[in-house]
């Protein structure tokens, strides 16, 4: 008799920290971070969202697809049906020897050589592969200098004049060692 009653008593305080711990985690420590991030982080903690004439037009956390001219032009997305597919993050997964893969790398650079015509400089690996979420809003400082004089070009401005907002807009390493 003495084995159930302290079997019932260990369940019973086993059911009453799980009962606690599920509240703790599964709703006040939820809400208290949520709280948190309203006050603190709105905007990041609400997508970063880009909005122009009170109309939500993107993310500054998500790439989009720019294919004009005039604008530069992003990493490329892998999301299917469509790029920069935000319902459908996810690469390709094809190796490095798919030949699917080197085709779409193949066509990309065929790409950026027509529309950069007369630029010699070596194409930025991250203007022909896309990343591992396909939704990167930044590219490279390389692939920003890259097409410096297509943008200039189609803007009709002087190289001189893009790739000083290339520079003022080109974020350092974090550290001086994340990212470019």
């Amino acid at each position: 008799m003495l084995f159930a009653k302290n079997l019932w008593e260990e369940i019973r305080s086993a059911a009453a920290l799980l009962i606690f711990f599920s509240i703790l985690t599964g709703i006040i420590y939820p809400l208290a971070v949520t709280a948190i991030n309203q006050l603190f982080f709105y905007d990041k903690s609400n997508g970063s969202l880009i909005i122009k004439n009170n109309i939500i037009i993107g993310s500054r956390l998500l790439g989009q697809s720019f294919t004009a001219p005039r604008y530069f032009w992003g990493r490329p997305s892998a999301t299917p049906p469509f790029p920069y597919n935000a319902a459908n993050s996810g690469a390709s997964n094809n190796g490095s020897n798919n030949p699917d893969l080197l085709n779409a790398i193949k066509l990309r650079v065929e790409n950026i050589e027509k529309n950069n015509a007369g630029n010699n400089a070596l194409i930025p690996i991250d203007l022909v592969t896309a990343s591992a979420s396909g939704l990167d809003p930044d590219i490279s400082p390389l692939a920003a200098h890259y097409q410096v004089h297509r943008v200039a070009q189609a803007r009709g401005l002087s190289d001189r004049a893009v790739q000083h907002l290339v520079n003022c807009q080109t974020s350092p390493r974090t550290f001086d060692l994340l990212g470019e």
